[in-house]
């Protein structure tokens, strides 16, 4: 995703808003894009009897993206935390089709 223009080039806050407007809206679609994953992971999971939460998976993903934020500059802590909600909402998700258990 390339934003309009980098911010370090902003020169008003009205160009760092329309920017983080950008980044929101790009933000917004690959979310919406995960979610389909997520749902389709409720269509294959049955056939192999792999329930919704996945513990050692769910670590697996926290520590990939604990890794990446920290390569990207963003405080770690900060991306697990987020990651965690989106997790945890996903395999609530999952579970509305397959179940706790």
């Amino acid at each position: 995703m390339t934003v309009s223009k980098p911010a370090p080039e902003c020169d008003s806050m009205l160009e760092v808003r329309a920017a983080i407007d950008e980044i929101d809206a790009a933000l917004v679609a690959l979310l919406a894009e995960r979610t389909s994953y997520i749902d389709r992971a409720t269509q294959l999971k049955p056939a192999i009897g792999m329930p919704a939460r996945v513990n050692e998976r769910v670590e697996e993903v926290v520590a990939r993206v604990r890794a990446t934020a920290k390569n990207r500059g963003l405080e770690p802590e900060l991306a697990e935390t987020l990651w965690r909600i989106l997790i945890d909402w996903s395999i609530a998700r999952e579970e509305t089709v397959l179940g706790k258990e």
